[in-house]
């Protein structure tokens, strides 16, 4: 069984529009027993919760989930290495200006280098981040949402 993990921008998607939460609950069935939670995601959510409500309808119908299974993913000290290592890389051949990089980019860093440690593949819309991450280290990555094998 292959092992997902969904960026935020899914589950932001799935609560926009019923197609999307359609596509997102059809993966979710088929992917669950590989389908795991990144901390930088469920720090992502929390932070997007507009009020207590949808903070507690968020903990108990996406994020507890995930933390009951112990299906969450947290950055490992590797990862925030390879954060330092990556952004310093596309300074260099890049020319990067560290001032001006998105927190959601260093985000990006630090949740696909967790995906590459545990094997996982990251369910992403951002192809345009992860091509340039990819630049400096490998992993794998696709738009949502793939088929059942």
């Amino acid at each position: 069984m292959r092992k997902y993990v969904l960026d935020t921008n899914c589950y932001i998607d799935a609560s926009r529009g019923a197609e999307a939460l359609g596509q997102l609950t059809r993966f979710s069935t088929w992917s669950a027993p590989g389908l795991f939670l990144s901390s930088v995601v469920a720090s992502e959510l929390r932070a997007g919760a507009s009020s207590s409500k949808s903070r507690k309808e968020l903990e108990e119908g996406v994020l507890g989930p995930f933390v009951r299974r112990r299906r969450l993913v947290t950055p490992t000290a590797a990862a925030w290495d390879a954060l330092g290592l990556t952004l310093a890389t596309l300074r260099d051949k890049e020319g990067l200006q560290l001032a001006h990089v998105r927190r959601s980019f260093a985000f990006y860093i630090l949740l696909a280098y967790s995906c590459r440690q545990i094997g996982a593949i990251l369910v992403t819309a951002n192809a345009r981040d992860m091509e340039r991450i990819r630049r400096v280290f490998m992993f794998e990555y696709v738009a949502p949402y793939p088929d059942a094998p």
